[in-house]
């Protein structure tokens, strides 16, 4: 079957949308929001680098929400749209996007560089986590109007590359808020409790699922206050913030994953003062 190719312009892909979505940023670790001329009450299939894409509808028109991974490289991208069989793709540019480092210095260096039997435990984990991140829930009412789970200083910026000790690691995945020992961490939006565990990483963790691969995560808690498996809604109290895991100190570690892609967290949340700019 014939593919048919739509390129859109720069300034529509800029553009943001009047609904309660994400803000669009089309750079590595960022948001782009893609108009679908279809028609039909139906929701097409779209995919990205083979993973399904969150896809609502907004004034009659379906519209592609898609996170752009922060290993993307800048330059042309391309989803797949099947529409009850009809396929098409549409193009969208990906900006180049510098984030600094940040080097940390961490006292337990075995958190830098774990044992041999560490890593057994860490791949594990990291097995567990990522199919949590990559379940994929039907839902016709993904919520958009998240709040801040906390009060608190930004310590640490999405995807600055982290250097642990003098050793390079991966990229930051969330941000950081620094907050005193103890303090309520609130559901950001309606969801499913997806996962939880005490992670050589990330410590105490929770992680929700908020519908076609939407999902918040929050790591380093002092104590875990909900279950696998349960419903919460907005504001409900989800655990509190610790020091656990591979930590300097007391905060929240809050990151948002989008089609299994690890995404600015400031593109879902309300601007608040004292908080970064993008750009």
């Amino acid at each position: 079957m014939k593919l048919n190719f739509i390129c859109l312009p720069i300034l529509l892909l800029l553009c943001s949308s009047v609904w309660a979505l994400p803000q669009q940023f089309p750079v590595p670790g960022g948001v782009i929001i893609l108009p679908l001329e279809i028609d039909g009450n139906i929701a097409p299939k779209v995919t990205y680098e083979k993973q399904q894409v969150l896809v609502v509808k907004e004034d009659s028109q379906w519209q592609a929400v898609v996170g752009i991974p922060l290993a993307a490289k800048p330059g042309n991208h391309k989803v797949l749209v099947d529409d009850q069989g009809a396929l098409s793709s549409i193009l969208f540019e990906v900006k180049h996007k510098s984030y600094p480092t940040q080097h940390v210095n961490v006292p337990d260096d075995r958190k830098v560089n774990p044992y041999a039997e560490d890593m057994v435990r860490i791949e594990a984990e990291t097995a567990k986590i990522n199919t949590a991140l990559r379940n994929w829930r039907v839902s016709d009412d993904v919520p958009f109007n998240f709040v801040w789970p906390i009060e608190g200083r930004v310590s640490g910026l999405f995807g600055r590359r982290r250097v642990f000790n003098g050793e390079e690691r991966n990229p930051h995945s969330g941000i950081d808020i620094a907050a005193p020992t103890g303090t309520s961490i609130m559901a950001p939006a309606d969801g499913i409790v997806t996962d939880t565990g005490d992670y050589f990483f990330n410590g105490n963790t929770v992680m929700i699922d908020h519908g076609q691969g939407l999902v918040t995560m929050f790591c380093h808690l002092d104590k875990i206050d909900v279950k696998v498996g349960q419903l919460v809604k907005q504001r409900d109290i989800i655990g509190t913030v610790g020091a656990t895991g591979r930590v300097t100190g007391p905060h929240l570690h809050l990151g948002v994953s989008l089609n299994d892609a690890r995404v600015e967290p400031l593109l879902f949340f309300p601007k608040r003062q004292g908080y970064p700019s993008l750009d």
